[in-house]
């Protein structure tokens, strides 16, 4: 495993330029969504799916949008040292299980992307004992009573974040999807929805990876007290991660501000994702208008996020503990929609 670097120095992101507004607003009117019949066939009365093409065509510049040539989800994974306290249905410190099983093509995740047609990519960036080049090789610390990551940790995990994003990109990606795997990661992630929306935690915590009433009682306790840590840092995204974040948190608003940066689009996936959406938002204004939000998911905290990004969610699949996988699930759905506005 690298050694962490210990440079503090504040990674700094391009100016995010909008998408293309003339070939959004040529799009939505190609395929009806404005009641405006501008093709020999008519309106093609695809709803949603226009407006997911659409966002498409902005970030490619073009009318009516190219399919993807290259499709790829990128998964980060970190362990949580809030696992600890009961708080998943799975148990501390098996993330490395996880992520590697996703990586031999093993769980819903990987079969899904193989099933689309989808490349995929698992990057340790903070699993215990984890032997990846980007990896910080441990845990974060428990949000409920200690910083997440020192100061160093942050700005290393989101440099990885980044320097993902620039190598995709580089071999040929033109869409990304963004996902994670983490033992415990909601409820960092719902700390961080619920301080920068002004969320009580009974409202935000959601059930997770299944848990049960005495884990989410647990889990509510461990975000009440971890927002506590967290509200001095409100105006302060980087210091919001330090302590109420986690490795793959970092590293997922490092990947999504970069790509962003780079004009390369990226469907979102499930909480945790979207949660570094936000802070990514915060890193690097105009962010969101790179991002699409497939799906909704039965997470109180997903949906704030997702309020809070201004997107609209493409369906209403209220997604569960599998969201990553279901979100690429939905990935035929514009391919099909783009190829239909071509032809």
């Amino acid at each position: 495993m690298t050694e962490p670097s210990e440079d503090t120095s504040t990674v700094r992101f391009a100016q995010v330029s909008p998408p293309d507004g003339s070939a959004h607003a040529a799009t939505l009117r190609l395929g009806g969504a404005d009641n405006t019949v501008t093709s020999a066939a008519g309106p093609l009365g695809l709803g949603a799916l226009t407006t997911a093409a659409a966002w498409l065509a902005g970030c490619q510049g073009q009318c009516p949008p190219r399919e993807p040539a290259r499709t790829r989800v990128v998964v980060f994974a970190a362990d949580h040292g809030i696992a600890a306290r009961g708080v998943s249905a799975r148990e501390a410190g098996t993330t490395k299980e996880l992520a590697a099983a996703l990586a031999t093509g093993s769980g819903p995740l990987a079969v899904v992307a193989d099933a689309v047609g989808a490349g995929m990519r698992v990057v340790d960036v903070g699993v215990t004992e984890g032997d990846g080049e980007l990896s910080l090789g441990h845990a974060s610390e428990p949000i409920d009573v200690a910083d997440a990551l020192t100061e160093a940790d942050t700005q290393a995990a989101i440099r990885a974040g980044v320097s993902v994003a620039d190598a995709e990109i580089d071999s040929g990606a033109d869409l990304l999807v963004a996902a994670g795997v983490g033992v415990g990661s909601t409820t960092p992630a719902t700390t961080l929805v619920a301080a920068m929306t002004g969320t009580e935690p009974v409202e935000a915590v959601g059930r997770g990876s299944g848990i049960d009433d005495h884990g989410w009682a647990a889990k509510t306790v461990a975000v009440r007290d971890a927002l506590r840590r967290a509200k001095p840092h409100l105006a302060d995204p980087l210091a919001l991660l330090r302590t109420a974040g986690g490795a793959d948190i970092a590293a997922l608003a490092g990947f999504l501000a970069q790509a962003a940066a780079r004009r390369t689009p990226v469907v979102l996936g499930g909480l945790t994702v979207c949660t570094a959406a936000m802070l990514a938002e915060e890193l690097a204004p105009g962010t969101r208008a790179w991002l699409l939000a497939a799906s909704t998911s039965t997470e109180p905290a997903h949906q704030l996020a997702l309020e809070q990004l201004n997107r609209a969610p493409l369906l209403d699949l209220r997604l569960g503990g599998a969201a990553d996988a279901g979100v690429v699930a939905t990935l035929p759905l514009l391919t099909t929609t783009v190829r239909a506005l071509a032809e």
